[in-house]
This record gives C-alpha cells, sequence and structure tokens, in this order.
C-alpha cells in the first residue's frame, strides 16, 4: 500500500472530522452521515493511503529523492 495522502490533505481530511461531528451537533447533518465521514476522514488522514485516489492513479504526496515510496 503506497501512500499517497500528503501532508496538506491529511490536515484538510482531519478538519473534515472535527466538522462533520460539530455539524452533527448542531443537527445539521444526521449522525450516521456524520460519523461515516468522519471515519473515513480519519483512517485516510492517519494511514497517508486513500483507495479512491489508488484507483483514480491521485497522489497529493511529495515524491522526493530517488526511489521514493
Amino acid at each position: 500500500m503506497k501512500k499517497n495522502v500528503g501532508n496538506a490533505d491529511k490536515w484538510i481530511r482531519i478538519g473534515v472530522v472535527a466538522a462533520s461531528v460539530v455539524l452533527a451537533a448542531y443537527g445539521v447533518f444526521p449522525w450516521l452521515i456524520a460519523c461515516l465521514v468522519a471515519v473515513i476522514a480519519l483512517v485516510t488522514g492517519l494511514t497517508g493511503y486513500c483507495p479512491l485516489y489508488g484507483v483514480c492513479g491521485i497522489s497529493t504526496r511529495r515524491q522526493t529523492g530517488k526511489g521514493a515510496e
């Protein structure tokens, strides 16, 4: 599993977690959907791998050096 989520993308995903919880707390978002969005964003942000990016061939991670992962 090659990492494909960059640092800025990770922080955005973690922000999405916080925003979805806040929106659910105020009743803007149903709790079930907010939890689903939060879990997916948190897992992909912490692991550095997004399966959807992998399928689409997208990477927001900076490639550095020879043989960078």
